[in-house]
C-alpha cells in the first residue's frame, strides 16, 4: 500500500516505477492498483501496488488498506509540513489497526526536485524514520530520481520481516 497526504504526488511515483514515465497531474479519486514485476536479488517478485485514494489526517481509513497488505510506503512531500504530519498520522493509525509494533514500512519524502521550496528537512524525515525503525528514502518522480530503491527496499523490508531475512513469497502486496 502507497499511502500519502494530499499533493504528495505518490500517485506519480508509482507511475513512473510501473510504466516508465512521469504523470504531473494524475489525480485519482479512488482507490487503484497496478501490477508490476521486479527482481531483486536473482529473484522475481510480482508486486501488486495499491494506490490509496487521497486522505486528510481526519479522514476515516478503511479497514481493507490493512488486510493483506505485506508491506507499507508512507509519502509525504518536502514542500507540505502538513503532508509530513498525516505520515505521521497514518503510521499510527497503522500500527492500531494492524495490532502490532513491527510492520514493514518505507518513510518516503517526494519532490526532492523542488529544492527551492522545501520546508521538511532531510533531517527532519531521517529523524521520524528512525523513530520508526523504517527505511528513508528521498525521491523526484519527476526527476525519476530513487523510485525502483523505494519498491525495492519494501520488498527487503517484507523479507525480512516474514522470514528473517530469506524471502520465500514471490508475491507482495503494496499499500
Amino acid at each position: 500500500m502507497v499511502s500519502h497526504a494530499p499533493s504528495s504526488r505518490k500517485s506519480s511515483l508509482i507511475i513512473q516505477f510501473v510504466e516508465n514515465h512521469f504523470v504531473d497531474n494524475y489525480e485519482p479519486t479512488i482507490e487503484n492498483t497496478f501490477h508490476k514485476s521486479l527482481k531483486l536479488g536473482g529473484q522475481e517478485y510480482h508486486l501488486q501496488v495499491v494506490d490509496t485514494a487521497g486522505q486528510d489526517e481526519y479522514s476515516i481509513i478503511p479497514q481493507s488498506y490493512f488486510m493483506n497488505i505485506n508491506g507499507y510506503v508512507l509519502v509525504y512531500s518536502v514542500n507540505s509540513e502538513k503532508s509530513f504530519s498525516v505520515a505521521k498520522f497514518v503510521y499510527q493509525r497503522l500500527l492500531d489497526m494492524k495490532g502490532q509494533m513491527d510492520v514493514p514500512v518505507v518513510l518516503v519524502a517526494n519532490k526532492t526536485d523542488l529544492r527551492m521550496e522545501r520546508v521538511v528537512s532531510y533531517e527532519d524525515g531521517k529523524k521520524l524514520a528512525d523513530s520508526w525503525k523504517a527505511p528513508f528514502i528521498e525521491a523526484s518522480a519527476k526527476e525519476n530520481s530513487s523510485v525502483r530503491e523505494i519498491f525495492e527496499k519494501v520488498v527487503q523490508c517484507i523479507s525480512q520481516q516474514e522470514n528473517g531475512g530469506t524471502q520465500t513469497k514471490t508475491s507482495c502486496s503494496l499499500s
